[in-house]
């Protein structure tokens, strides 16, 4: 069914008003209000002005009546009538005659008829009459008020002066009206575009922003109004995003340098076995590849676990209730021996309590420690944490888990050679490795502490690095559910 056409005429004329340019619109829009606001006033003012001269007349020919009347009544009406404003007047007897009248007045005819002056009197207001038939060419203001003896006083006053005054400022309001709209039009033309001149400068300063010049800002105007604020967070989202992209940049160099050595060494190794057959040990070369292989898999598994993370922007995967009084000696099940676990401050060696049924006396056996968070990503927390001490400490691993306040406190604990303090926050950082670390074998990527803090903070906690004397004390702050 075809489209009704006064709605597509509509739509053609939003369309082309949306195409237009904000400082346009503004200007069109201002000037509009304007010209209404304009129109109005000077309607107004002509109607002000008409009412204060029809007042003004209408007092002036009621006093003069007033007073002509005051004259008839004490006899004293004299016998040429004259008035220095020119209102005439006409003295009417009790039969219609008239007695008196000012200098060109008609001496003969009324200008009002016995019914018209009782209804004039009745009324007890002015009224409008035709001067023509008078030989008067003016419309005329006409009062009438009564005196003694059945006799009556016209006074009238010509309104072709009020009319006068009302079609010049009628004129002037035509000609000046348009003048002042198309003056205060560009007046707001120009004010809007010095407004928006902070803004195109915003866009010219984006458009040089290219992946060549990440680093640039856009300009901040002086002025301390909204455009300021936009710029100032344009500025913050900027930082963030180069950060994001330099870290991001970084990420990709450094797993591309962790994947190229055991990459080569397996590459090494196949060589190796194969350019030399007959003196290969292959189960020895099998696996130096596992390890390899081993080393590349823990690798792939930090970096989607970092991947994840930054793809949820800083929030946990599941928002679900998590005992950690349960999941933390669950997760240390798989060290055995080489851990051993305290919960709300019962220290028992897991696996032994496990093996006979014995339950924490701290807390009842109950689940009595829950953050809201993922299970999985805060055992992922405690098996790096673990592992990050076990490949320094001779003794078993400390694990602790209380509540102090509003936070459950997860502590892990080893009697290793520690990090100086100057260290503790950078080992955080993505592949990030102290040299003591890069000289073991068994030292991982770098990953995992950056993995625990992001994690940690992503459930809104926070961890840090202290001395243990001696050794190192891993502390990891929840909030409490």
């Amino acid at each position: 069914m075809a489209a009704d056409p006064p709605a597509q005429g509509t739509r053609r004329t939003a369309g082309w008003w949306r195409r237009r340019s904000l400082r346009f619109r503004l200007t069109a829009v201002a000037s509009a209000v304007l010209a209404l606001a304009l129109a109005v006033s000077a309607y107004v003012m002509i109607g002000v002005l008409g009412q204060a001269l029809l007042t003004t007349i209408d007092d002036a020919i009621y006093q003069r009546a007033r007073d002509t009347v005051s004259l008839a009544d004490a006899g004293r009406l004299p016998g040429e009538m004259t008035t220095p404003d020119g209102t005439l007047l006409q003295v009417i007897d009790a039969w219609g005659r008239i007695t008196h009248a000012t200098t060109g007045t008609d001496r003969l005819v009324p200008l009002l008829d016995p019914g018209e002056r009782a209804a004039a009197i009745a009324k007890g207001r002015g009224r409008f009459l035709d001067g023509g038939p008078y030989g008067i060419p003016h419309v005329l203001r006409v009062r009438v008020l009564s005196a003694d003896h059945g006799r009556t006083v016209i006074a009238a006053r010509p309104f072709g002066e009020v009319e006068t005054s009302l079609s010049t400022a009628g004129h002037v309001l035509v000609v000046g009206t348009p003048l002042l709209l198309v003056l205060l039009a560009g007046a707001s033309w120009v004010i809007i575009g010095r407004t928006l001149r902070p803004i195109a400068s915003l866009r010219r300063g984006a458009e040089e922003i290219t992946d060549t010049a990440r680093s640039r800002r856009l300009p901040v105007p002086e002025a301390r109004d909204e455009v300021h604020s936009l710029a100032t967070t344009l500025n913050d989202m900027l930082a963030r995003l180069e950060k994001a992209d330099a870290r991001q940049r970084a990420l990709v160099s450094d797993a591309a340098h962790e994947l190229r050595s055991p990459l080569a060494s397996i590459r090494l190794q196949l060589e190796v076995a194969l350019g030399h057959p007959e003196g290969q040990d292959w189960r020895e070369t099998a696996e130096g590849v596992l390890e390899d292989t081993l080393r590349l898999a823990r690798l792939a598994e930090d970096l989607l676990a970092l991947a994840r993370l930054d793809e949820r922007g800083g929030t946990p995967g599941r928002g679900e209730p998590v005992e950690l009084d349960q999941l933390i000696p669950q997760t240390a099940e798989r060290y055995g021996e080489a851990v051993t676990v305290s919960v709300a401050g019962a220290p028992a060696r897991w696996p032994e309590a496990r093996e006979t049924g014995e339950k924490d006396e701290a807390n009842g056996g109950e689940g009595t420690i829950v953050v809201t968070g993922d299970a999985l990503d805060l055992g992922r927390v405690l098996v790096n944490l673990v592992d990050n001490a076990l490949r320094h400490t001779t003794a078993p691993v400390r694990i602790e888990l209380r509540t102090e306040g509003a936070d459950a406190v997860l502590t892990v604990t080893d009697d290793g050679p520690g990090i100086p303090e100057p260290d503790r926050e950078r080992v955080f950082d993505r592949f990030t490795r102290l040299d003591s670390a890069r000289s073991r074998d068994e030292g991982g990527a770098g990953l995992g502490l950056a993995i625990v803090r992001e994690t940690v903070n992503a459930h809104g906690g926070a961890v840090h690095l202290e001395d243990a004397s001696p050794g190192l004390r891993a502390v990891v702050r929840l909030p409490l559910s």
